[in-house]
């Protein structure tokens, strides 16, 4: 599970770097390019098209992006690529390499990439206006010039795949907030286009909390210069501009198809080097000790808060109090070899599993019990937006101390503080940071790893 399943047509963009990955590669050997280090050369344009991509977005087209915006993508993409073919030669001293070869190798790959990349984008719009697939349901809050031109371009561009449902005046005399969300909640609303002009602080205030703790994309229509003192994404849907309030990193294709590889690939080397031997072992004392079965499976919300079974060592004797209360500091439900795995994190294993089904990442906002879930999406503000990505194994709250036992009211707030941080900000770098803290924490030990 590559990305969130609200997003389907996202899958062609990792596809597309496959296939354009696959050209670049196969067309080596249809022209005499003379090659001494195959694998080498192989390596060095594969990395350098997978940097150049990251480094220009070039996998990054919108519902809303335009043909001219592709092909200036498409001129910075090659413009760079050709640099570097060249300095192949320089760097790697390949006299025999064929110049005029390696030219036309250039165009060759320009040619078949750019009609790919076309191709892929207008068969998205007609699939999109003909077969209405992959839709976002909206409403637009505000009634003016400006929001008037952006529901028509919701009804009158089915090739952007919006679909308008409601229009909300706040000038009207009887306008309620509170109707205008349940609405929103009510009827599936994917994303919020609010108009700046006419919210108050407070409903500006409102709305952000409402989007965040229900999952929702809130936008706005920047008919007020204030809302610039703010650093907003900027876009642009035909030629009306639009602002993004929050900017996910996972949301880009790329990342996300990064960050699935590197779980795939992690969950596996532990899976095979650690569980595969680990598991008989402790199957064995766990039984010894205590009637009831090795594993221990428990609902948690995942992204989009959607539930699934979140899987390990079993540290507790049965009890029917499992999925209602946490673990506590000289709990009695734990048992002996409990509680050396708990304290040694080795109970959490087993949720290598979910990482390779998909269903959680090694790093990213633990998960909670549905009953915390329901608790804290009520009182801790914001608290919601964890579930913009998949939970994690370990986490940025984890490694700074906030794990194990809520004690207390800043346990959770610090942790959602600190979840927000890593969603808004997230790198590979920091999550090989993260792993890092957490295999040294685990080591050392830890005051809440009860």
């Amino acid at each position: 599970m590559f990305f969130r399943f609200t997003k389907y047509s996202d899958l062609i963009r990792p596809m597309s770097l496959i296939v354009d990955l696959l050209v670049i590669n196969l067309f080596v050997y249809f022209l005499p390019i003379n090659i001494n280090d195959p694998l080498l050369f192989h390596a060095y344009i594969t990395f350098g098209w997978v940097i150049l991509s990251l480094k220009n977005d070039f996998y990054k087209i919108h519902r809303f992006t335009k043909v001219p915006f592709i092909l200036r993508k498409i001129f910075a993409q090659f413009i760079f690529f050709f640099l570097m073919l060249y300095a192949f030669i320089g760097f790697f001293k390949q006299p025999l390499m064929s110049r005029f070869a390696l030219a036309q190798y250039f165009f060759v790959c320009l040619a078949t990439i750019a009609i790919v990349k076309l191709i892929t984008y207008v068969l998205l719009m007609e699939y999109r206006e003909k077969f209405k697939g992959n839709i976002r349901r909206v409403v637009v809050i505000g009634k003016n010039k400006k929001t008037d031109q952006l529901i028509n371009v919701f009804k009158n561009r089915d090739e952007f795949g919006y679909e308008f449902k409601k229009q909300f005046c706040l000038k009207k005399e009887h306008f309620d907030i509170e109707e205008c969300f349940a609405y929103i909640r009510n009827n599936n609303i994917d994303e919020i286009y609010c108009s700046v002009s006419e919210l108050k602080n407070s409903e500006t205030v409102e709305f952000i909390n409402f989007a965040d703790n229900n999952l929702k994309t809130l936008k706005f229509i920047p008919d007020n210069k204030n809302i610039f003192s703010k650093k907003l994404k900027f876009e642009y849907y035909d030629y009306i501009p639009v602002l993004s309030l929050r900017d996910i990193p996972l949301d880009s294709p790329i990342n996300a198809f990064i960050k699935r590889s590197f779980d795939v690939v992690f969950s596996l080397v532990v899976i095979i080097g650690i569980l595969s031997w680990l598991t008989p072992i402790l199957a064995l004392l766990i039984t010894l000790e205590s009637r009831g079965p090795v594993f221990f499976r428990q609902t948690r919300n995942g992204i989009d808060n959607r539930e699934f079974y979140c899987y390990k060592f079993r540290s507790m004797a049965p009890n029917k109090n499992a999925d209602q209360v946490q673990a506590t500091k000289n709990d009695m439900r734990i048992t002996k070899i409990g509680k050396f795995i708990r304290k040694t994190s080795i109970d959490e294993l087993p949720q290598f599993y979910n990482v390779l089904f998909g269903t959680m990442s090694v790093v990213g906002p633990r998960p909670h019990m549905v009953k915390h879930t329901n608790e804290y999406s009520t009182s801790v503000d914001k608290y919601m937006v964890r579930h913009f990505v998949k939970p994690g194994i370990t986490g940025l709250a984890q490694v700074r101390g906030y794990r194990g036992e809520i004690e207390q009211e800043a346990d959770i707030l610090n942790r959602t503080k600190f979840d927000i941080f890593y969603i808004e900000n997230w790198s590979m770098f920091l999550d090989l940071k993260i792993i890092v803290q957490t295999v040294l924490n685990a080591f050392k030990g830890e005051a809440k790893a009860y």
